[in-house]
């Protein structure tokens, strides 16, 4: 039996160094080209005569769809395996944690499969989104009760 010591110098020695700059660079590069096509995507909305409201709502959906059909078509996980947290951008991240486990397990049927996997990725960051957003209207609420207002 080894100690907890040797067992740790074992893992330490075994594991694959971690690349974080590069990981870093990756990262904020395909993040950018996201929100790059994002950007290019209201821009040409506004071109095509939409009011700034309609072109917001439009990238938005245009962004959901581009995520879920690149995950459909299994590109999106390649692209990611590359990206790593580049793909993560809000929109197009979620989407793509809301479809992958949707499409994954729909051969178990709508409502056991489809229906139940929906949200077990995107699930926490619901909940989490949402109690963070509750704790930081709570904040604002009090600050606003005396008299401090930050917006």
């Amino acid at each position: 039996m080894i100690s907890q010591k040797e067992y740790t110098k074992l893992v330490n020695k075994n594991s694959p160094k971690s690349k974080v700059f590069v990981n870093s660079l990756k990262a904020f590069f395909f993040g950018g080209i996201i929100c790059t096509v994002g950007q290019g995507l209201f821009e040409l909305y506004r071109i095509f005569g939409m009011n700034e409201e309609q072109s917001k709502t439009l990238t938005s959906v245009s962004l959901i769809f581009l995520g879920i059909l690149l995950t459909g078509l299994g590109v999106y996980d390649r692209l990611a395996r590359h990206a790593g947290a580049g793909t993560l951008v809000p929109i197009t991240g979620f989407a793509n944690a809301v479809s992958s486990p949707a499409i994954e397990f729909k051969s178990e049927g709508y409502v056991t499969g489809l229906g139940a996997k929906l949200f077990i990725i995107a699930g926490p960051v619901i909940v989490y989104g949402v109690s963070a957003s509750v704790v930081y209207g709570a904040v604002l609420w009090c600050l606003h009760m005396f008299g401090i207002t930050l917006f």
